[in-house]
């Protein structure tokens, strides 16, 4: 049977090593998160990530607009904490559909851009430069590495080429590094034979969005899964109606996998980790220049 990957538990070793740097710090870390409208699951992550803040000292602060809110004014906000003393800003996802979310990211201070999304940090992460990391998928590859799973010489295969998820993963696996250096191949929903690309794969990570797309003998022998999907199925014999699922069969492939990350509790609350990581580099960095 397949090593189960725990997220939980490397999740707490994270925001544990957080909690103690920021103890030393003359000042904690200071992260807005803003949200635009009501969106229930935003609402959620939302909550997830000030809890995260509270058990770290990092102050997490909530910027709430309305719904309705216009272009100029969620601009100013975003123009007004780049200017200012938080290290760093979230802009929360999906904004509403008058919205531009492009527009209103390239507003925000790269510096502060705490998810790795700013165009700039995208441009930095493809060229090699240091720069805030996405964190879904960085929290992909710091699991591998405190697990001792080295991806260096091996395919890699991503299914899904979001700008979230599997373009920023195929990149961070094409550094030079011993948890990076991979031969790495992106497929989606255009690939012909998906089922037979996925066999390829030493590391197989799973980020498409559909439930249980990913069949046991798409799988070879051995392999470790990467599951960053999270879809709901129904279920009338589950409490709410519904059961969470991954892109994975779990069932199927979890016999013939040599690791597997479960859904939920695999990489899911890595994102939240190393968004306070990022954070906690931010403020590092600001500190130095104020002192410099």
């Amino acid at each position: 049977m397949a090593k189960i990957l725990d997220g939980k538990k490397v999740r707490d070793e994270i925001l544990a090593e957080i909690a103690g740097e920021v103890e030393n710090m003359e000042r904690p870390p200071r992260l807005a998160v803003v949200q635009v409208g009501e969106d229930p699951a935003s609402a959620v992550y939302i909550r997830n990530k000030i809890r995260a803040c509270e058990r770290t000292g990092i102050v997490g602060e909530h910027r709430h607009l309305p719904d309705d809110v216009d272009q100029a004014t969620l601009e100013a906000e975003i123009d007004g904490l780049s200017r200012g003393e938080v290290d760093g800003v979230i802009l929360q996802l999906p904004l509403p559909s008058h919205l531009d979310e492009n527009a209103a990211m390239a507003r925000l201070d790269p510096d502060k851009d705490v998810d790795g999304f700013h165009p700039l940090n995208l441009g930095r992460l493809v060229a090699g430069i240091p720069a805030p990391l996405p964190c879904t998928p960085a929290g992909v590859v710091e699991m591998l590495r405190r697990e001792g799973i080295e991806s260096r010489g091996k395919e890699v295969v991503v299914v899904g080429r979001s700008i979230i998820v599997g373009k920023p993963a195929a990149l961070l696996f094409l550094r030079k590094d011993a948890f990076a250096d991979a031969t790495v191949t992106v497929c989606h929903s255009a690939s012909e034979d998906l089922a037979s690309i996925c066999r390829r794969a030493d590391i197989l990570i799973a980020a498409v969005g559909r439930a249980e797309l990913v069949k046991g003998d798409w799988v070879k022998e051995g392999a470790v899964v990467v599951d960053v999907g999270i879809n709901r199925v129904d279920d009338p014999a589950a409490k709410r109606g519904y059961r969470l699922v991954g892109d994975c069969d779990f069932a199927a492939i979890e016999p013939k996998a040599s690791a597997i990350t479960p859904v939920p509790g695999g990489v899911g609350p890595l994102t939240v980790a190393l968004l306070l990581k990022n954070t906690l580099e931010a403020a590092k960095r600001r500190q130095n220049r104020v002192e410099a």
